[in-house]
């Protein structure tokens, strides 16, 4: 496969040449989840939603264990190799290489020992336990899967693969949503199946993307000296990437409980069709993300600053066009968007259309926050990434998903993650003008 010339070649080239597979990667990253709701909201129902969207955190922290080791090791990976020093870059792919799979072992162990009070602290109640018991095993069993997908893709795109990784994450979204029609539709396996389906998907796409160390034009070889060294530069610039998806699980959990305060079980039911259809978006602005990443690391770790700044650039108005369309489709469509997984009682669709156009809000700045974070992230300024990430995803989703339906009643649960993404936003202009400035 032809390698892409990220020093030398137009940035605007790069960037796009980079884009459509980067998008499409991610996109079907998050179809795993999408076609799994859609079927099962159509194949077992309202309760079935609402059991998958409980546990979900496992899914993020799986995968955000991947997105540690291969965004943080990639990045260090492509700001060697931008300097030319090969030996360094491979110690890098070595160290992260050695951290996912320990980690993935701890977290498959203690997801099968401590399982049942692990999905009880999570949310689970007697009503849905028929559900989550089936889905949650084979999530926790496949949990070494899930993280080295996400790992790989990171590290097979610096690579100047990203065919190859939009080849393997497409590959097992299609044979995803066609077992899932087998297992749940044909098979009748439920939940169980449904979890299945994205398992075997996952393991797929890992496979596809494995076939890159056969590559005449790979990279990714091991490099044991210094390899301990390597472990904290590769976590600690990792981190963000990891909080974040972290997060994202800490928060559904935070959200879930509330809900189920306010107004029950149907509350979570409307947040899991908020969140899935949300998932869509954020895989696209993501996607923006790991277009522009390669360009900032290695044209950074090269001294190329002019270029730098114009992969900044490109990657910002990209994502504030996606943000205004996607803000756009949940204050027009909402009403269809809830159809696409079930088929809404009028309660659910009272709750859900002012719920999704409240919570969609959030994409007209989310956009600039992800892309800001990767930028520092980049180019080695891990504390901006860190506080960016730390105050979308944690912080101040935490304090409003509490303050503002004290205030507001339910709509302030819808409205925490965009006053969340809003401020955040200042926060993350503030830092790029200091990073400017120095």
């Amino acid at each position: 496969m032809k390698q892409i010339n990220m020093l030398e070649s137009p940035v605007r080239q790069v960037f796009f040449s980079y884009l459509v597979p980067s998008i499409s990667a991610t996109l079907v990253t998050s179809i795993y989840i999408l076609a799994d709701t859609m079927m099962i909201g159509r194949g077992v129902g309202g309760s079935g939603i609402a059991a998958m969207n409980i546990l979900l955190p496992l899914y993020n922290t799986y995968f955000g264990i991947g997105m540690m080791c291969g965004v943080g090791g990639s990045v260090l990976f492509g700001f060697s190799r931008g300097r030319g020093d090969e030996k360094r870059a491979r110690s890098y792919f070595t160290a992260a290489l050695c951290v996912v799979l320990a980690l993935s072992a701890v977290f498959l162990i203690l997801g099968r020992i401590f399982f049942n009070p692990l999905i009880t602290f999570m949310g689970n109640t007697p009503l849905l336990n028929e559900y989550t018991v089936p889905y949650g095993t084979v999530l926790t069993t496949a949990a070494p899967m899930f993280a080295l997908s996400s790992f790989l893709q990171a590290f097979v795109r610096n690579d100047g693969a990203p065919k190859l990784a939009m080849a393997g994450v497409i590959s097992g979204g299609v044979t995803n949503v066609i077992l899932d029609y087998v297992y749940i539709f044909i098979m009748k396996w439920g939940m169980g199946g449904a979890a299945l389906a994205t398992a075997t998907g996952t393991t797929l796409t890992v496979l596809i993307l494995a076939s890159h160390f056969f590559s005449k034009d790979n990279h990714l070889k091991l490099e044991f000296s210094d390899v301990w060294r390597r472990v904290p530069e590769v976590l600690g610039n990792g981190l963000a990437s990891f909080i974040l998806e972290i997060s994202n699980g800490f928060v559904m959990l935070l959200f879930n409980r509330q809900l189920l305060a306010y107004v029950g079980e149907m509350g979570i039911t409307v947040y899991g069709i908020i969140t899935n259809t949300a998932l869509v978006a954020s895989s696209i602005s993501n996607g923006i993300a790991q277009a522009v990443q390669p360009l900032l690391s290695a044209n950074f770790g090269a001294g190329n600053l002019k270029r730098v700044g114009e992969a900044r650039k490109l990657g910002v108005r990209t994502g504030f066009a996606a943000g205004f369309i996607f803000t756009a489709i949940g204050m027009l469509i909402p009403v269809q968007l809830s159809y696409l997984f079930l088929d809404p009682t009028p309660e659910i669709l009272t709750m859900a259309v002012p719920a999704i156009r409240l919570y969609f809000l959030c994409f007209l700045v989310s956009e600039w926050n992800i892309i800001s974070g990767m930028y520092f992230q980049s180019t080695v300024r891990p504390r901006f990434s860190l506080t960016i990430t730390l105050l979308r995803g944690v912080i101040l989703n935490s304090v409003f998903v509490f303050l503002l339906p004290a205030l507001f009643g339910v709509d302030g649960i819808w409205l925490t993650v965009t006053v969340s993404e809003f401020i955040t936003a200042i926060v993350a202009f503030c830092l790029m003008r200091k990073e400017r400035n120095q």
